[in-house]
């Protein structure tokens, strides 16, 4: 019994093996861990400050809105210069971010103007961040069929941040005010710029760098969406992203508004997320290879959406969290099946692009998905605004599960290609 749950924890997490990959794992946990720090802060101040669901909506739209032009762009130069360069660059330029932020808080300078301004900034960075970190995790994994387990406990990382940030974050707001969570933000940073650095990548030029800019761009969306697996894929994404996943914008209200709570309130509410995304990450990771992942996309996206149309109605704070924590296990078990897909059936050569495209549709529509949830919100009431999104969530896992067989067919010969699977029968099921 012993040595089965050795080989287990093993199983999970073999990715580690691999130095480049601890390091980033590393530094990458900390540093995430003050992000959730940042994004609870930043909601609850802009709450405080204007008691508006509207400008809750215009602040994630304006700091989404960049991401949705930069990925683009930041997938050609992703594919073409040393990703371990733009990421410190990039990390850089976040803490600074942060940092500015503190400081307008603990000088009592802060406005709403200032929150938008600087979200505009870090939206620039994250357009250019995101698709490159991305598309930077096989250069950190040697072995290919290690590549899907990197992919989930990337996940598992992430989500460990939302279980612990959220938590530690509405308890600093009650203690210290939100500028403590910016500012220690602001030196989780350092950790990843460090782990960054002491890596030993070996950057292998790209036939990429040959061509034109404007003419990768474009080879890019062809191949993207012109690859009906990929299409489908990135269509779904975009789809709960537009529709879904405002719904953490909305969650100061339900926390404050709806349940009757304060700030910590708000923090059991995004850990229970957190909780239920890690949940999930961990059974990603125990996977030994990418078998039945396809059929995992339209199942999670209906179990998102469909805790999601629950929670809408809960005014109990417990059944809320228990809620939540299968919205979190939905989402994050979609998103991740999507990503480990996309990365093990695109070339070394275009990924960069179509993973700033993934990007594009998960963290680029989100923008316009807060500002219709907040003006939804609005006029019909959050909880309304909410189920729509989880119907239509429902509904996108539904048509996508029709699919299912004319994409098995043609991905099946090329994971054959790439020697993933000698018989990938069971990575989508037959109808």
């Amino acid at each position: 019994m012993k040595i089965n749950i050795f080989d287990n924890i093993k199983l999970i997490f073999r990715a580690f093996k691999y130095r480049n990959y601890r390091l980033f794992f590393g530094g990458q946990s900390i540093s995430l861990i003050g992000t959730w720090l940042q994004q609870i802060a930043m909601s609850w101040l802009v709450y405080r400050l204007t008691n508006s669901v509207l400008l809750l909506g215009v602040v994630s739209f304006a700091g989404q809105l960049p991401v949705l032009v930069c990925t683009p762009f930041a997938g050609v130069l992703s594919d073409r210069w040393n990703k371990q360069h733009i990421l410190v660059a990039t990390q850089t330029l976040s803490m600074l971010q942060a940092f500015l932020l503190s400081i307008l808080i603990f000088t009592h300078s802060i406005e709403v103007w200032h929150i938008i301004a600087l979200s505009v900034v870090l939206g620039i960075v994250n357009g250019f961040d995101m698709p490159t970190r991305q598309s930077f995790i096989v250069e950190m994994v040697e072995k290919r069929e290690d590549l899907g387990n990197a992919i989930a406990l990337n996940s598992t990382m992430f989500n460990g941040a939302r279980f612990i940030g959220p938590s530690i974050g509405g308890i600093l707001i009650v203690l210290a005010g939100e500028g403590i969570c910016f500012l220690l933000n602001g030196l989780s940073y350092i950790a990843v710029i460090v782990a960054l650095l002491m890596m030993k990548i070996e950057h292998k030029k790209s036939n990429v760098e040959d061509t034109k800019f404007l003419a990768g761009l474009k080879e890019g969306f062809i191949f993207t969406f012109g690859f009906t697996p990929i299409r489908s894929i990135i269509l779904l994404i975009a789809l709960v992203s537009l529709t879904a996943l405002p719904y953490s914008v909305l969650m100061p209200v339900f926390a404050r508004d709806v349940l009757h709570g304060g700030s910590h309130t708000l923090g059991y509410l995004m850990t229970a997320v957190g909780a239920g995304a890690i949940t999930g990450s961990i059974y990603l990771a125990s996977r030994k290879s990418v078998l039945g992942l396809g059929r995992n996309i339209p199942i999670a996206a209906v179990v998102f959406g469909a805790s999601l149309v629950v929670f809408s109605s809960s005014r109990n704070v417990w059944l809320s969290m228990l809620l939540l924590f299968f919205v979190g296990l939905g989402m994050i078990v979609q998103v991740a099946s999507s990503n480990t897909i996309l990365q093990t059936i695109v070339d070394d050569e275009k990924r960069g692009r179509v993973m700033s495209l993934y990007t594009m549709s998960f963290m680029g529509l989100a923008p316009f998905g807060s500002l219709l949830a907040g003006s939804l919100a609005k006029l019909i009431g959050v909880q309304t605004a909410v189920m729509i999104g989880g119907i239509s969530c429902i509904m996108g896992g539904i048509v996508f599960a029709q699919y299912l067989p004319q994409i098995t067919k043609l991905i099946r010969p090329i994971y054959i290609q790439k020697g993933i699977l000698f018989d990938t029968k069971d990575i989508f099921p037959h109808q």
